[in-house]
């Protein structure tokens, strides 16, 4: 969470910690609203690139700017993480690939393809956590499934999006 700087990055954290729950209904909203929200906006396809770009862009920035500088110590973690809708980075790390995955799907029309790109992408990113210690990031396969489950979540949303679309063209 660079991109915020050191000050910024502490204000996110500390409103986090105050209010776990936070994560949690942001999550609920996306998955109550997704679905009509991105119906509004999948005829749109120039705005659906670019919010997917940017949605890229901020992917990038909180999974691959560097944290703190080069550590040697910096180590990958197998195994599962914890599910809770008050662990606030497990929920984070969900919330972290619906965007993309969603307007993916919307662009291409396959939210399954999506899905598979933005677990493939979330592979990629903890690989480069893993062999580019100058980044100062751990990779964690705990993060590889939060990721995915986020891509799922994002694809379901893309795919009740443009169900929805299709219903209303049909409609007389």
């Amino acid at each position: 969470m660079q991109l915020l700087g050191h000050y910024g990055e502490a204000v996110l954290s500390t409103l986090l910690a105050q209010v776990s729950w936070l994560p949690a209904a942001v999550l609920l909203l996306a998955v109550l609203t997704g679905p009509f929200i991105a119906a509004a906006i999948a005829p749109r396809p120039r705005l659906l690139r670019t919010l997917f770009i940017a949605s890229l862009v901020v992917l990038a920035g909180l999974t691959l700017y560097p944290e703190g500088g080069a550590d040697r110590d910096v180590t990958c973690t197998v195994g599962l993480p914890y599910f809770g809708l008050r662990a606030v980075e497990t929920v984070a790390n969900v919330l972290l690939f619906i965007p993309p995955v969603l307007l993916a799907g919307l662009l291409v029309r396959r939210p399954v393809l999506a899905v598979m790109g933005g677990t493939a992408t979330s592979a990629l990113i903890e690989l480069v956590q893993a062999i580019v210690p100058a980044i100062g990031r751990a990779c964690d396969t705990g993060d590889w499934i939060t990721n995915t489950i986020g891509a799922v979540l994002g694809g379901l949303i893309a795919l009740a999006a443009l169900s929805l679309g299709r219903r209303a063209t049909a409609a007389p």
